[in-house]
C-alpha cells in the first residue's frame, strides 16, 4: 500500500524545513500524550480501587444501621418510628467546587459544611437506645456516600478524558505522523532526483563545451 503524504506539498527545501518541524511538533506531542493517558490510567485505576474499598465499607456500615433501625421499629414500633424521624436537625450545605487532575477539570461536593448529628432533637426517654445508634449511624454514612459520589464523578470524568487522550494519541500515531514522515520521504527524494538531473546536466553542458575547444 502506498504511503500517504499531505495534500498540497509542493517539493521544495523550504516546505522540506517546515514538514520537519512540524513532525518534531507531532512526535512531542505524541510523547506527551502517551504520558498523560498513561497517568490518567494509572489515577482512574487507583480511584476505582478506593471506590471498591468505600462500596465495601458501606455496604457493612448500611446493613448495620438498617439492623439498629429495625431492632428500634421492633421494641418501639414502626410508627413511633417514623413519628421520630421527622425531629431532624437541618445539616448543612453541600457546595460544588473543582478539583483538577492532569489539566482534567472535574466537579466535587464540599461536604466542610455538612456536619454529623450526634445529638438528636428527641426526647430519649419516648424513644429506645437501638435509635439513637441508628440514627447516629446513618448520619455518619452521609459524609462516606458523599464520598463516594465524588469518587464516581472523578471515575466518569477521567473515563471519557482518557478515551479523547487516546483517540489524539491514535490520530497521530497511525495518521499524522505517517503522513509527515511520508511527505518528507517524498519532498527528498524529488529534490535528489532534481539534484541528480542538475548534475547530469551540468555535465553534459561541461562536454559539449569541452568538445567545442577542441
Amino acid at each position: 500500500m502506498a504511503e500517504q503524504v499531505l495534500e498540497g506539498v509542493k517539493p521544495t527545501r523550504m516546505e522540506l524545513l517546515e514538514i520537519r518541524k512540524k513532525l518534531t511538533l507531532a512526535e512531542k506531542g505524541h510523547k506527551l500524550l502517551e504520558e498523560k493517558r498513561d497517568v490518567l490510567i494509572e489515577k482512574f485505576f487507583g480511584i476505582i480501587d478506593k471506590r471498591n474499598q468505600l462500596s465495601k465499607e458501606l455496604n457493612e456500615e448500611f446493613k448495620d444501621a438498617f439492623l439498629s433501625l429495625i431492632q428500634a421499629q421492633m421494641i418501639i414500633g414502626e410508627k413511633r418510628v417514623e413519628e421520630t424521624s421527622h425531629l431532624t436537625e437541618e445539616i448543612g450545605e453541600i457546595s460544588f467546587e473543582n478539583d483538577n487532575i492532569m489539566g482534567v477539570k472535574i466537579p466535587a461536593m464540599n461536604k466542610d459544611n455538612i456536619k454529623i448529628i450526634r445529638n438528636p432533637l428527641y426526647s430519649f426517654s419516648e424513644t429506645c437506645a437501638k435509635l439513637d445508634d441508628s440514627q447516629r449511624k446513618f448520619s455518619e454514612l452521609l459524609s462516606k456516600l458523599l464520598d463516594l459520589a465524588n469518587l464516581e464523578g472523578r471515575i466518569k470524568s477521567l473515563a471519557v478524558e482518557i478515551e479523547k487522550t487516546k483517540r489524539r494519541v491514535n490520530v497521530l500515531e497511525n495518521n499524522l505522523i505517517p503522513k509527515l514522515y511520508a511527505t518528507q520521504k517524498y519532498i527528498e527524494m524529488q529534490l535528489e532526483e532534481r539534484e541528480r538531473e542538475d548534475f547530469f546536466r551540468r555535465k553534459r553542458i561541461k562536454a559539449i563545451l569541452e568538445s567545442k575547444k577542441t
